[in-house]
């Protein structure tokens, strides 16, 4: 999760009159302005997170619904003491030039929150606008879970990380069923979880990094096909389809000395033929002699 100043208000946490309202939805006893200080959050997205796990876009929009309320705390430690802040509106966010890894459009889950101005708070306000309490977590259930692979439910022989012709396996979260809390935390299972930044300058670096993942991804399909290709040409005995499989489990370096092995002996299997042949030699001719 991450935190947006996007306005000169919001860039000292200041509510505009609309937020000030929304807030007071949840205050017993109205807030002014001066009293609380906002920032925005990256909650989730629909990427595949480190525990291979992601949440759909309809899970996504369900989950906006449910934190709307919700308490801010630490390390997801369930405590009053611990509470800190509150979110007060959310909304999906749609990146059209951005691709998952499960190939559909990104998309994220921002949210609003507030904390009051008081002596207690004012180290967190400056941890949060210095960067120091950036990365955030959250804490939900949902009624599916589901195999990216097979679309199995609760268990099956698919195991979340490997990748199956081509594709990676993970778990697809869907129908949320409640939203517990959000959490300040060290290492989110979400990468891009977070305070927003002012800039964007977080929002550049994910699109550039998703880029080059991608890319990364296209370059070690591609020399999988290439070792496969090489190995069946160096011996038309080997099951192309267990090759596959077993390349799908290989990283760069295997790949690569499979790749040189197997191009090798492909090569003496069938060596290259020269273009030019050279002419028999007629009678009275010198046969070392240049002919053109």
């Amino acid at each position: 999760m991450e935190v947006r100043k996007e306005r000169s208000e919001a860039a000292a946490g200041l509510p505009g009159r609309e937020e000030l309202e929304a807030i007071n939805r949840f205050a017993k006893t109205p807030l002014a302005a001066e009293q609380v200080y906002t920032f925005t959050l990256r909650l989730c997205d629909n990427e595949v997170d480190r525990d291979f796990e992601r949440f759909d876009a309809a899970a996504l929009e369900r989950l906006g619904e449910l934190f709307v309320g919700k308490s801010g705390v630490f390390d997801h430690q369930w405590s009053a003491r611990g509470q800190t802040a509150r979110i007060y509106r959310t909304e999906v966010t749609r990146e059209p030039s951005m691709t998952t890894a499960a190939g559909d459009e990104y998309r994220w889950l921002k949210g609003w929150a507030y904390l009051l101005r008081t002596e207690k708070n004012a180290d967190l306000i400056a941890e949060i606008e210095g960067g120091i309490k950036k990365e955030v977590s959250v804490g939900c259930s949902v009624k599916h879970s589901v195999c990216s692979i097979c679309g199995a439910e609760g268990g099956c022989r698919h195991v979340r990380g490997q990748a199956y012709d081509g594709k990676l396996c993970f778990t697809e979260l869907r129908n949320p069923t409640d939203a517990y809390e959000w959490s300040f935390v060290a290492v989110p299972a979400q990468r891009g979880a977070g305070v927003l930044k002012r800039f964007g300058q977080e929002e550049e670096q994910t699109a550039r990094l998703r880029r080059e993942a991608a890319l990364g991804r296209k370059y070690l399909s591609a020399l999988r096909r290439e070792v496969v290709r090489l190995a069946m040409l160096a011996d038309d005995r080997l099951d192309g389809g267990v090759l596959s499989k077993a390349a799908e489990r290989m990283e760069e370096p295997e790949l690569l000395a499979m790749r040189d092995a197997y191009a090798a002996q492909a090569a003496r299997r069938f060596p290259a033929a020269p273009q030019l042949r050279p002419r028999p030699a007629e009678a009275g001719e010198d046969a070392g002699a240049f002919q053109i």
